[in-house]
């Protein structure tokens, strides 16, 4: 991997982008760009009318863009200030096409449920149609831009079918860019980022191409965290990133597991590996288990990946991290049910958060989703508070659209509350899901008059002074901690 240097000649400016794909990666991304490249028109087109109408809403009452279909810290603002200017939302996907110089595809590339490769291999319907329109409107040359990610030599599937399918004459160069953001901090992310990748063919188009999108993040990138590398290199550095920070996360989960046994400290624990400069403090954060879009599925495909080049060793080792996570959840779960005095039949439990993290409203493979299904099986009664997810995602999750029709059953056991302390009352254990800041902050002395006694509280995300809930009047168990010690001699 090299730093970015630009070739001698002259690059013909980035005048127009198109991003294919109006969620969670290709929005933010490109209203970023948006702001930092005032001369760029920036076009977001997407299939989904609901979903652009809502990139098109008006402010409210208040002036606010609250109903933007991706909550993100800080977006809203910059949606703000661009729309309209250089930045537009639009359903028109032929015309933004048409008229760009250079593409991002920023499309969903779920896990294949069924077929070959089904519950590992990405599936890349939507790469390939949107390759194929692209292929079908263009009138002239273009650089297409991999922003989704997806497995290795992806370009490679891209660049035959638009030389199969595109008009004489016409050159299409193909980048991979792949985003490496974190849900919550992704604004701050793209704003002052690590690093920017750009993978390109080692030719002489191919390195001209990688410039001219350089070029395009120079505006606010400072070129020494612009790094260039083979094409199929970019592509799987997205995999491996993500399946190495989830492979930390596994990891300090497995240990807090041990810590709960032996009555050690997992924070005591991790906080004295991340003083190691070999290792670092970060993902070393004891917790439910990891959820989000990107870890299991980059994991999965992965594996996939590894079984496909008949290196089963390798495959079985990434398979473990997932194999823990799930455990993981299942073990916290249990926790919940045995503490409880091993049933929790017609309970109130109350799930505090059911976004994956805090500061998004993404619930992708959230852990909240794996507790509230266990607890449903237990036949406890759920109430939900979560501050960004809506009631309806919330349902959608709980239920299993083309399975069975059980939305009826859910919502007999689930109910929504519009507050924490509302969630609380009644309830004879609440579990934390989500680090939401509120819940830190939560009058906890409230909540233990209102909650039903002996009140316990189940903390996935080590957030709350256990000490100081626990002199309230709680029962507190909090992941990779064991119970509270007395000392019979002092106490």
């Amino acid at each position: 991997m090299l730093p970015f240097s630009a070739p001698d000649q002259a690059l013909a400016p980035i005048r127009r982008i198109c991003c294919v794909g109006a969620g969670y990666v290709g929005g933010p991304t490109c209203t970023v760009i948006a702001l930092n490249c005032p001369s760029i028109i920036v076009t977001i087109v997407d299939v989904n009318p609901d979903r652009i109408a809502a990139w098109n809403s008006p402010p409210d009452e208040e002036g606010n863009l609250s109903n933007l279909p991706v909550y993100e810290p800080g977006l809203a603002e910059v949606v703000k200030q661009c729309r309209g200017r250089n930045l537009f939302f639009s359903t028109d996907i032929d015309a933004a096409i048409e008229q760009a110089d250079l593409v991002f595809v920023s499309v969903n590339t779920p896990t294949k449920k069924s077929g070959m490769g089904a519950g590992f291999a990405a599936d890349l319907h939507y790469v390939e149609a949107s390759t194929r329109r692209i292929a079908a409107v263009s009138t002239s040359s273009k650089i297409i831009v991999e922003k989704s990610t997806v497995p290795c030599r992806t370009a490679a599937s891209m660049r035959t079918i638009l030389e199969s399918n595109s008009r004489p004459g016409l050159r299409f160069d193909i980048l991979s860019n792949p985003e490496f953001l974190a849900e919550g901090t992704a604004i701050s992310d793209l704003q002052n980022p690590d690093r920017v990748l750009i993978g390109s063919l080692d030719t002489s188009a191919g390195r001209i191409a990688a410039a001219r999108l350089a070029s395009v993040y120079e505006h606010w990138v400072p070129q020494y965290r612009i790094y260039t590398t083979g094409l199929w290199s970019s592509e799987l550095s997205k995999l491996a990133a993500n399946a190495l920070l989830a492979q930390r996360i596994s990891s300090v989960n497995a240990m807090a597991a041990i810590c709960e046994a032996t009555g050690a400290d997992v924070n005591e624990v991790a906080h004295a590996c991340g003083l190691d400069a070999r290792i670092g403090p970060k993902f070393l954060r004891a917790s439910v288990g990891f959820g989000g879009s990107c870890f299991q599925k980059d994991i999965l495909n992965l594996v996939y990946l590894s079984e496909s080049l008949n290196l089963p060793q390798v495959a079985e080792y990434w398979k473990q991290v997932i194999t823990m996570n799930e455990w993981s959840k299942t073990r916290f779960s249990n926790k919940v049910v045995s503490t409880l005095f091993n049933t929790i039949t017609e309970k109130r439990i109350a799930v505090l958060g059911f976004a994956f993290k805090k500061n998004t409203g993404d619930t992708r493979e959230s852990a909240a989703i794996t507790l509230c299904r266990n607890f449903r099986q237990e036949r406890a009664k759920v109430v939900i508070y979560d501050p960004k997810v809506p009631q309806s995602q919330i349902y959608l999750d709980l239920t299993e659209p083309g399975v069975v029709d059980d939305r009826e059953a859910v919502r007999q056991q689930v109910t929504i509350a519009c507050s924490a302390l509302e969630a609380c009352a009644g309830a004879e254990a609440v579990v934390i899901a989500t680090e939401w800041d509120e819940f830190k902050h939560l009058d906890w002395r409230k909540a233990y008059q209102i909650m039903s006694k002996p009140a316990f509280v189940f903390d996935g995300r080590g957030i709350v002074d256990a000490k100081a809930l626990r002199a309230i009047g709680f029962k507190v168990h909090s992941v990779g901690k064991g119970p509270e010690i007395v000392d019979p001699i002092w106490s």
